[in-house]
């Protein structure tokens, strides 16, 4: 089973994007479909972005955790609100940290809004960001418009069905990606 790290982007004060993320885990575990761990960026309190851990002399022991799960999950989800037409600078931040942690590494991103929609104007930034440094992002999206009613605080969302179905085709990708991903490394190191 691929091991899957979600990160919850947003560090505000009553964020709803986290609920998403709380879902993507119940939704992974209910269906046994990898290992699932919420890499929350609230718990993390990373200070503003300096230099990438690599080149640090005293990282942090977070960062250093950080950059260990990331490093060994098979695949990334990052949830990320969508703030003024841009993503947090937490996100930003933790992307900026780390550099080899993304190689290749099999990310996908659902963006979230409280408005109608679904933080679509996000994608296209954070996935830049992303291919700058060499992660490979799956190109399926799953954007939340109007949260807070998509989705109770537990990650629960209101229409089930539809969402399990669109969750379904989102984590197909990602681990179609992960697959692939797999597949190269053995014929590389074959």
């Amino acid at each position: 089973m691929p091991k899957i790290v979600i990160i919850s982007s947003s560090v505000r004060n009553g964020r709803n994007s986290h609920r998403v993320a709380l879902y993507f885990k119940n939704y992974l575990e209910e269906n046994k479909i990898g290992t699932a761990e919420i890499l929350d960026l609230n718990n993390y309190k990373f200070p503003l972005f300096d230099e990438r851990l690599q080149y640090q002399p005293l990282p942090t022991p977070g960062a250093v955790l950080f950059a260990d799960k990331v490093k060994s999950a098979d695949g990334v989800i990052i949830v990320t609100p969508e703030y003024n037409g841009g993503y947090p600078a937490s996100i930003k931040n933790v992307v900026d940290l780390l550099y080899n942690e993304w190689h290749r590494k099999p990310v996908a991103i659902s963006t979230v809004s409280d408005g109608s929609f679904g933080g679509s104007q996000v994608i296209i930034s954070l996935q830049f960001t992303l291919w700058k440094i060499r992660a490979w992002t799956v190109p399926a999206m799953f954007p939340v418009p109007e949260v807070n009613k998509a989705f109770d605080e537990s990650g629960n969302p209101t229409d089930k069905q539809k969402t399990d179905k669109r969750a379904s085709h989102f984590i197909n990708e990602l681990l179609w990606c992960i697959e692939a991903r797999t597949r190269m490394e053995d014929f590389k190191n074959g």
